[in-house]
C-alpha cells in the first residue's frame, strides 16, 4: 500500500506514473489490478456540465465615502447579487436573473444573461457593470454607487459552488405528449430523446465511489485553476443502491469546492442559458486519484460498461412525485446514441462534454508530471455509506431487464 506523501516525493522527483482515467483502463486490461497499482501512482479525472448551485463571492473594496451595500441592492451587468453579509462583501449565484426576465419562463425561445455570464465574464477580465444602493449610516454614508469592476481591482473573488460534480445522475426522458424545457435541456415527448449528464468513465467521483481518497482540503482543477473540497456537497447521498462492487447505481455523492477565481479560465467557467428554464454555468472539475492499493486501481479502471444510470420520466414523474426508475443503462449505451425503453429505441444526447473532460483529465496529468501540483490527505472524510445520511430519492432498478 502507498500512501499520498509517498506519491507526492515521487511527484517532486519527477519519477510518479500519472495518466489519466482512460488510460488507466487499458493498462488494467494488460496488466491486470495488482501490477497496475504498483505502476500507476495517479490517475486523473474530469467532467465539465451544467452545475447551477455554483457561484462566486466578491469583496469590490470600500468608495468614498464608504458605502454599506449589505442589506442593501446591488447589480452586477443587471444581474442581482446576494447582499446579506458585511458592507462590501456580495455573492452572485450562476442562476440569478435580471429582474426584468419573464419569471414565469412562458416564452422559451429568449436568450437569458445570468449570473453563470456574469462569472465567465468577470474571470474573462471584462468589466462588469456594478450599481448598488444602501439606505446610509454614519459609518458607511453613501447611498449609492455605480462604476465597473473586474478581476483586477477587487479585492478578492472566489469562486464558492454549494454542489458541483454529482457522482452519477438520471437520464432525463418524457413520456408526456409535449416538448418539455427543463435543466437537462429540451426533452422530447412521447420517449422522442433521452438526456444525459455525466462523463462516465471520466466522472471524479466514479472513480473513488466509496470516498477513500477523495475528502474536505483534497485539492482540485476548478474552473481551470486550483480548488478544494470545502465540504460534501448539498444533496449528498451515499445511501443509495450500488453494484456488489459498490459503484453507486443513480445519483448519490456531490462536493462543494472553493478556489480563487482571478485564476480560472473561461475556458472550462461558461455561462449558459436553457431554453425555457434559466441561466446556469459549465464548470470544468478534475481530480488526481492516488493508486494507494488494488482496490483503487480496480475502481480508477472501471469502462462506461461499469457505470449504470436511471431512467426517470420528467415529463410527469420528476416535478411531481418522487420517480421511480424506468429502467436503467450503462454509459457505453448512453453513449453509443441510442438505448431502448419499453421496446423503442430512443436515441441519447448529452448535455455535458466528454471531450472537455478529456481535456482537463489531460491538463491536471500535465500539471502534475510538471511538479507544479501535489496531492493533498484530506483533513476530514466525507459522509460514506455508513452514514446516517438520508433523501427522498427515485426508486433504483438494480438489473436492466427493461432494456
Amino acid at each position: 500500500m502507498k500512501t499520498i506523501d509517498e506519491i507526492n516525493e515521487k511527484i517532486k522527483q519527477g519519477k510518479a506514473v500519472v495518466v489519466t482515467a482512460e488510460e488507466m483502463i487499458e493498462i488494467v486490461k494488460e496488466k491486470g489490478t495488482k501490477k497496475a497499482s504498483e505502476y500507476v501512482d495517479v490517475v486523473t479525472t474530469g467532467t465539465f456540465g451544467p452545475m447551477c448551485s455554483s457561484g462566486m463571492f466578491l469583496n469590490v473594496g470600500h468608495s468614498k465615502p464608504r458605502i454599506k451595500i449589505g442589506g442593501g441592492k446591488c447589480l452586477l451587468n443587471d444581474v442581482p447579487a446576494y447582499c446579506g453579509l458585511a458592507a462590501v462583501d456580495i455573492y452572485i449565484g450562476a442562476t440569478a436573473l435580471p429582474e426584468d426576465d419573464p419569471k414565469n419562463m412562458v416564452y422559451p425561445g429568449a436568450f437569458r444573461y445570468g449570473g453563470g455570464h456574469v462569472i465567465e465574464d468577470f474571470v474573462s477580465g471584462k468589466d462588469i457593470k456594478f450599481i448598488a444602493t444602501a439606505y446610509g449610516t454614519d459609518c458607511y454614508p453613501k447611498k449609492k454607487i455605480e462604476t465597473y469592476i473586474n478581476k483586477y481591482n477587487v479585492n478578492e473573488a472566489y469562486l464558492f459552488n454549494p454542489r458541483n460534480a454529482y457522482q452519477n445522475y438520471n437520464v432525463a426522458v418524457n413520456l408526456g405528449n409535449r416538448m418539455i424545457y427543463t435543466y437537462m435541456g429540451i426533452i422530447k415527448p412521447n420517449l422522442g430523446s433521452a438526456n444525459y449528464c455525466s462523463a462516465g468513465q471520466l466522472s471524479p467521483l466514479l472513480k473513488d465511489p466509496k470516498y477513500r481518497t477523495i475528502g474536505i482540503g483534497t485539492k482540485i482543477f476548478l474552473g481551470g485553476g486550483i480548488g478544494y473540497v470545502t465540504w460534501n456537497g448539498t444533496q449528498h447521498n451515499p445511501c443509495v443502491p450500488r453494484s456488489p462492487d459498490g459503484i453507486p447505481r443513480a445519483g448519490a455523492g456531490t462536493l462543494a469546492v472553493i478556489g480563487d477565481a482571478k485564476k480560472m479560465s473561461p475556458d472550462f467557467l461558461r455561462g449558459a442559458s436553457f431554453i425555457g428554464y434559466g441561466a446556469t454555468i459549465f464548470v470544468g472539475l478534475g481530480i488526481p486519484i492516488p493508486v494507494l492499493d488494488e482496490e483503487m486501481a480496480y475502481f480508477t479502471s472501471r469502462s462506461d460498461e461499469d457505470y449504470w444510470a436511471q431512467v426517470v420520466d420528467y415529463g410527469n414523474d420528476y416535478p411531481n412525485r418522487n420517480p421511480v426508475s424506468l429502467c436503467e443503462v450503462n454509459y457505453a449505451q448512453l453513449k453509443s446514441g441510442k438505448i431502448i425503453i419499453n421496446g423503442k429505441e430512443v436515441p441519447t444526447f448529452p448535455i455535458s462534454s466528454y471531450s472537455k473532460a478529456q481535456e482537463i483529465a489531460i491538463l491536471l496529468k500535465e500539471w502534475i508530471q510538471s511538479g507544479s501540483f501535489l496531492l493533498t490527505n484530506p483533513v476530514a472524510p466525507l459522509p460514506g455509506i455508513e452514514s446516517d445520511i438520508k433523501m427522498n430519492t427515485l426508486e433504483v432498478r438494480t438489473s436492466n431487464n427493461n432494456i
